[in-house]
């Protein structure tokens, strides 16, 4: 078995070959310490994307400043035609009877619809001519409860949503606003009766029109 060589050339040898490894430990160490702290940069510009992302699409940052409020006294009962001030109604005079909430093609009995609306309804309506994939996000959001979605070609708005007293008029159907919207307003401050039926009621105009 060879001795250890304990001259000074071997001395300086296994000093020199322990510096070099010491060196290259160190050096495994920084790269290391790089690479990790690059993937955790990496992971905190994801998180950070994806929060501002999440923030940027919120509902709850959404300017409602253009709402527009009104003041209905008028929730009596009839049986007769409503001739309405504000188009799409906000509210007033209504039948008796309420129109069941989810999504038509077709223009609804404005009297059947206040009445909804009374009961805590949001109704996004639109002209004949919407594009068909602006109707599509339209009857999407209309897919919830207490929602209502039809034409109304008598509006001068592409798009309105309406609940019981506010209204709020868009050139298009923006997504994220009618969003906050309906957060806002649906069974909303200003609901006359919340949690009444929006079901249960009528799909047909039962007023006769001469």
């Amino acid at each position: 078995m060879p001795r250890p060589d304990r001259s000074p050339a071997g001395s300086d040898r296994a000093a020199k070959v322990a510096k070099i490894q010491k060196a290259g430990a160190a050096a495994d160490r920084r790269r290391s310490g790089l690479i990790w702290g690059a993937v955790a940069l990496i992971l905190v510009l994801i998180v950070g994307l994806v929060a501002w992302a999440i923030i940027r699409d919120s509902p709850a940052l959404v300017d409602l400043s253009a709402v527009e409020e009104y003041e209905n006294s008028a929730q009596q009962h009839t049986t007769e035609p409503v001739e309405y001030d504000v188009m799409p109604p906000v509210g007033g005079e209504h039948h008796p009877t309420w129109f069941n909430c989810g999504v038509y093609q077709e223009e609804l009995p404005l009297e059947h619809v206040v009445h909804s609306l009374e009961h805590g309804a949001v109704w996004l309506t639109y002209q004949p001519d919407l594009p068909a994939d602006q109707v599509e996000v339209l009857e999407d959001l209309g897919e919830q409860e207490y929602m209502m979605v039809s034409p109304l070609a008598a509006q001068d708005s592409p798009v309105v949503a309406t609940s019981w007293d506010t209204q709020l008029t868009l050139e298009e159907a923006d997504q994220r606003t009618l969003q906050a919207f309906i957060r806002e307003y649906k069974q909303g401050p200003k609901t006359p009766e919340p949690n009444a039926l929006c079901t249960n009621g009528t799909t047909i105009d039962l007023i006769p029109r001469g």
